[in-house]
């Protein structure tokens, strides 16, 4: 028999699905609440990436405040996996990346950033929060 997932997950839209510029403009996520969760990871999703040569890098930073004025780049030792792991490159088109955050902050967000772009880019990304210190969850946010 399978296990719930379902009702033990909340999903929230960090970069929404659009085709980027054909620049080097960074994309910066929405910031997240984990007021009440234990578990948050990353999903990073490609569509096409059109230019040839062009690299993306993902940072994941995290704050005290809900507007990460205080923010900063989290250290490796609070992330599950790494961020040159969740790292895309002109070569991954149609792929899926993830990166988990298990830090001590109650906000954060992540960021991708083109280099050596010319072309269009479609990279979305959630945040999948789980293991609720008050729950079920429901299916909507």
């Amino acid at each position: 028999m399978m296990i719930d997932l379902h009702n033990n997950i909340e999903v929230r839209r960090l970069i929404s699905p659009d085709e980027g510029a054909s620049s080097n403009t960074a994309k910066v996520s929405q910031i997240i609440d984990l007021a009440n969760v234990n578990a948050c990871e990353f999903l990073i999703a490609t569509g096409t990436l059109v230019d040839a040569d062009a690299t993306f890098t993902v940072l994941v930073e995290d704050g005290d405040n809900s507007a990460l004025t205080d923010n900063a780049a989290v250290p490796d030792e609070f992330l599950l996996g790494t961020e040159a792991g969740a790292a895309i490159t002109f070569a991954d088109d149609d792929e899926v990346r993830k990166i988990g955050y298990k830090g001590p902050k109650r906000y954060v967000r992540l960021t991708i950033t083109p280099a050596s772009n010319t072309g269009a880019w479609d990279i979305c990304a959630m945040a999948v929060l789980a293991h609720h210190r008050k729950g079920p969850q429901s299916s909507q946010t």
